[in-house]
Order: structure tokens, then sequence, then C-alpha cells
């Protein structure tokens, strides 16, 4: 069956860095669009990174460009997201997403109902 697993969350101070990987089984990796979101307590699931399946696009919510990196590694059906220059509102649960629908533009690469797989998430918290 199909599975995602993140790890790679915790804590960091403000201006620090995290690295989270997000494990995949059950599909086929290299066929689907593979995003990190993010859902802060009381807050909806945003968008942060999607790597697309088509032509190897990626895709940042505005709030996390040139701090965030997505990656992936399809001979190890690894996603990653590098996080640097933490804020304390980058704090939240962070979740791995893929799906097999291409993802040619941000609004469908950052939205949460175009996604059919759903890891269980890693916190992360940014403070002191």
């Amino acid at each position: 069956q199909v599975q995602l697993v993140e790890s790679g969350g915790g804590l960091a101070q403000p201006g620090g860095s995290l690295r989270l990987s997000c494990a995949a089984s059950g599909f086929t990796f290299s066929n689907c669009a593979m995003s990190w979101f993010r859902q802060a307590p009381g807050r909806e699931r945003e968008g942060v990174a999607c790597s697309s399946r088509t032509d190897g696009s990626t895709y940042y919510r505005n709030s996390v460009k040139g701090r965030f990196t997505i990656s992936r590694n399809s001979a190890e059906n690894r996603v990653y997201l590098q996080m640097t220059s933490l804020k304390p509102e980058d704090t939240a649960v962070y979740y791995c997403a893929g799906d097999r629908r291409p993802k040619g533009v941000a609004t469908l690469a950052l939205s949460r109902y175009e996604y059919d797989y759903w890891g269980q998430g890693t916190q992360v918290t940014v403070s002191y």
C-alpha cells in the first residue's frame, strides 16, 4: 500500500536549519508530483514546496522562497525539504504529499486538494 513516512523534524532556533526527509513506497515515485505542506495550530494546511513530475519544475510559497529547497531522489524514492533561515512562523506540522496528476502551475502544485497520498507529518518548532 501507499506509504509516505516523514522524518527530520524537531526544534530549531530562529535562523537555524533543518532537513526533512520523506520515504515513499507503494506507488511509482517518478510518476508523481511530490510536495511538502504544513499546518500550524488553528490554521489550514498550506502548500510549502512542490517538485513536479513533468519537467522537474519546482514551486514554492512566497514566504519560503530563497529559504527552503525541495529535492527528490528517484533512486531512493525520497523527497527532501531543506529549510534554512528558519523563523518562528515556520512552526507547524510538516506533511509529505504525492499525486499522479501533473502540476504545471503553482496554484495546483500547492493546493492540498490536488493530492491523494499523505504522510502522518513531522513537527517542526522554531523557538529559542
